[in-house]
């Protein structure tokens, strides 16, 4: 049987099951030995595995394959189901304490749902930020899964859907489902090297899922590839599982953004980014530098933010009741929404649909727009989990860049793009190829000219 590498491919894994080359059981029970393998969670990557229904899931595919049907291209791969969604008999605690023992859930979250009649297994709950809260991946209360960059350093792995990436990028999952309100599937994408697509928020119901903000939540996929994350999107977008028509690089026309997003770039980062845009430039790609005024304004904009207010309105009696339970962390930014008024809010909705309005205008006649996904690498977990300023200095750095496409109502990808000298050791580091909102099949298909013209997975 052959073995599950991690980061293979759906189509390659569905291609070795198709030909009879393996099995989704093997499959499977590569994915749990490794999970098995470090410290029975898969390094803090899970929260919870039921081994024995994982393995009657497999069971089941193989079946239904080798009655002659194949349901979808994620049939008989495993995903990892992020610990903010419903799957009807398990607890959706969503990384927090507060919520350990809740009574299971009675019905699978939407998304969840369209996953089985793919014929996708469930290999597992995985870890995450409490509450969807935090963009770098840290956990007080079930471990804080590490980066595979540099393992004898424990960087983090990037949150908020952290054991998503994690479980991706070492072969405990083909793909991993997770949620995006600021960053949450790009920037662990980046940190685990892998590609995460943050869609438009309207195209994939969000019932079944805690929220963190009900106007910027969105949920996707972390994959290797950028034709990984189409298929993935499509299944839980509820329509046929196919890559977008493809889209030559030459003649591409890309907002470089110059404000904001550039502030801060660690070298590596700088560099790995300059070297993207020569590369596509050289390909024929017309890259137009230029600033987006609004963003300068987001510091103000953003005195209080969706996500505090949005987050207050779920968690106020948890927090009257059970403050202590939280991540302290976590429970300080929840607690900044308490004081926004109704005035507050309205105004914030009302910049938002100003700033969509400029954005259309100007760089709706672009293709894509380009920028690094975060400014900075992994930072050492040691660094920021005991030093409240360190921690809310980068948390503040990664999500920065992401949250400006939420605010937009945009979607976008982040692709790895080779570090340094491009080796093993590379720094990780994300190019983000944004859109406005519902220009998702174009930025999946620039996406993959774009990946392909970097050759983001050349060996």
């Amino acid at each position: 049987m052959t073995l599950f590498v991690p980061k293979t491919p759906l189509a390659e894994l569905s291609r070795q099951l198709n030909q009879g080359e393996t099995t989704s059981r093997a499959l499977i029970e590569a994915a749990l030995d490794r999970i098995a393998a470090d410290g029975g969670n898969g390094g803090a990557a899970f929260i919870e595995v039921d081994a024995a229904d994982v393995r009657a899931q497999a069971d089941a595919a193989d079946a239904v394959r080798r009655a002659g049907t194949v349901l979808s291209p994620l049939a008989g791969l495993p995903v990892s189901i992020k610990d903010l969604f419903d799957v009807k008999g398990q607890r959706t605690r969503a990384g927090s304490s507060v919520l350990r023992d809740t009574a299971p859930a009675l019905d699978d979250a939407p998304t969840i749902a369209r996953l089985r009649r793919a014929g996708a297994v469930l290999i597992g709950r995985t870890n995450m930020s409490e509450f969807a809260f935090s963009g770098l991946g840290l956990n007080p209360h079930y471990g804080s899964p590490a980066s595979p960059w540099r393992p004898a350093e424990r960087r983090v792995s990037g949150g908020s859907s952290s054991g998503a990436a994690v479980s991706v990028a070492h072969g405990m999952a083909a793909v991993g489902l997770g949620s995006d309100t600021g960053g949450s599937l790009r920037v662990p994408a980046v940190f685990c090297g892998l590609t995460g697509f943050k869609p438009t928020a309207h195209r994939i119901p969000t019932s079944g899922g805690i929220p963190l903000s009900t106007t910027l939540d969105c949920f996707g996929g972390i994959a290797p590839t950028v034709a990984c994350c189409a298929v993935f999107d499509r299944v839980l977008a509820g329509v046929a599982p196919v890559m977008p028509a493809a889209r030559p690089i030459a003649g591409a026309r890309f907002a470089v953004v110059t404000n904001v997003v550039l502030d801060g770039l660690e070298p590596a980062v700088a560099a790995a980014y300059e070297l993207a845009l020569s590369r596509l430039s050289a390909a024929g790609a017309l890259l137009t530098e230029m600033p987006f005024a609004p963003f300068d304004t987001m510091g103000s904009v953003n005195r209080y933010g969706f996500s505090p207010i949005e987050a207050w309105w779920y968690h106020r009696q948890y927090v009257q009741e059970v403050p202590e339970q939280y991540d302290a962390r976590v429970l300080l930014r929840i607690k900044g929404g308490e004081a926004a008024t109704a005035s507050d809010y309205l105004d914030l909705l009302q910049a938002r649909r100003e700033m969509i309005t400029a954005a259309e205008r100007a760089l709706g006649g672009f293709d894509a727009i380009l920028m690094p996904t975060v400014p900075i690498l992994p930072p050492r977990i040691a660094d920021v989990e005991n030093d409240q300023a360190a921690f809310f200095a980068a948390n503040g750095k990664v999500l920065r860049n992401p949250s400006l496409i939420n605010f937009l109502d945009g979607c976008a990808l982040s692709l790895p793009i080779p570090g340094d000298d491009g080796g093993a050791d590379a720094a990780p580091v994300g190019l983000m190829v944004a859109g406005l909102r519902d220009t998702d099949d174009t930025i999946l298909s620039i996406g993959a000219a774009i990946e392909k013209t970097l050759a983001v997975h050349a060996a």
